[in-house]
């Protein structure tokens, strides 16, 4: 890579510590002295969580100054001058970091080279979940087509596509009929543990779109211990776990990240039950500490855990096949070896020679692209 590329990095948002910005904050420390372009940045809703960028050349938009940041996506029509009216005239790589917000739609020169680690299309564009769909009204129907169409031509922009698993993979060719490369994110692997036997263990957040609630009835089901780290904002569905919860399931809410090992430590498995999900970082960790995996077959985490060597994949997103997996898990061993040497595969260091490479790659690419054409314009 030449020694005086200039470049950009751009983020949907800083509003939460999440995986999307954990893979930021990696790419970060690969451009140290990139200027972040985001479209705001909630420090109230950070809390402890703002001090990890408090050092970065942070560059926001006029969505800054609009009322309801804790709600952005009621102005979300807003979305095409947010990223139009960034310059990045001056930069010869751009990488965005792209989800729900569409930031790979900020424009760029013809001459420089945009690589977007795109964490999936708009879900509640292209991905509509059927609860949500009944209470549009018809403003946001009307809206939602407009934003379909913007993301879908501002996605040609893109030189370069990158996502976390083959699963998002085929979305980005579905909707945008565009090809990405997979690399996965980078997890921190502790390397070492072994499977304990006092509880499964679920980590992550409690949401409807998680399905905590297959793990909370399959358990309850079967009287076996559950001990669930996370919380949730959605008040209704947290009352509704604990209604469903038996006496075995214990809720732990939040948990900082040097108290994990010692949950892990003594965790049969742990239980990711979302059928939707791309990727987990949290079954990764969980491996990386030893401890096997039970999860969906119709998610991402069917190319993350080997099926009955580091886990186990139930068919259906129902009660009745996560117990019928639970009942089978019980009845087989898992090689705590096998599940690190698995998590290792996802590592940090593997993700940043894959990104490097990439990249390196991709920019000779770009630079021979305009070599030629400049040659033909001479032609």
């Amino acid at each position: 890579m030449a020694a005086n590329i200039k470049v950009a990095l751009v983020h949907d948002y800083l509003r939460e510590y999440g995986d999307a910005e954990r893979v930021l904050q990696v790419i970060h420390r690969l451009y140290p002295d990139a200027p972040l372009y985001t479209a705001f940045v909630d420090y109230q809703h950070l809390g402890t969580e703002a001090k990890r960028f408090a050092s970065w050349d942070i560059r926001t938009t006029f969505a800054q100054k609009l009322p309801g940041i804790a709600h952005p996506h009621r102005w979300r029509g807003l979305l095409p001058y947010l990223w139009e009216n960034i310059d990045l005239s001056e930069f010869d790589l751009v990488i965005s970091s792209s989800g729900d917000f569409v930031s790979k739609s900020v424009l760029t020169r013809a001459e420089t080279l945009h690589v977007s680690y795109c964490h999936t299309p708009p879900r509640h564009l292209w991905e509509r979940l059927r609860s949500h769909s009944q209470s549009l009204r018809w403003y946001d129907t009307w809206l939602d087509s407009r934003l379909r169409q913007y993301d879908f031509y501002a996605s040609q922009r893109v030189d370069r596509y990158i996502t976390s698993s083959h699963t998002a993979a085929r979305r980005i060719s579905k909707f945008y009929n565009l090809t990405a490369e997979v690399i996965p994110p980078p997890i921190k692997v502790h390397g070492e543990g072994q499977v304990g036997d006092r509880y499964y263990l679920y980590v992550g957040k409690l949401t409807r779109q998680m399905q905590v609630d297959l793990v909370v009835r399959a358990c309850t089901q079967l009287d076996r211990p559950l001990w669930i780290v996370g919380t949730g904002h959605d008040a209704e569905y947290l009352d509704s776990l604990r209604s469903l919860a038996g006496p075995e399931v214990k809720f732990l809410g939040e948990a900082p990240e040097d108290a994990l090992p010692s949950l892990y430590a003594e965790a049969k498995a742990l239980v990711f039950p979302c059928s939707s999900a791309d990727f987990s970082r949290e079954a990764v960790e969980a491996m990386g500490h030893g401890i096997p995996v039970i999860a969906s077959q119709q998610s991402g985490l069917r190319e993350v855990v080997l099926d009955y060597r580091t886990g186990l994949l139930f068919p259906q997103p129902t009660v009745e096949s996560l117990v019928d997996a639970l009942k089978e898990f019980e009845g087989l061993r898992f090689s705590s070896a096998a599940c690190i040497e698995r998590a290792e595969e996802f590592a940090e260091s593997v993700f940043v020679d894959r990104l490097q490479w990439f990249i390196a790659q991709a920019l000779d690419a770009h630079h021979a692209i305009g070599v030629e054409t400049e040659r033909d314009s001479f032609a």
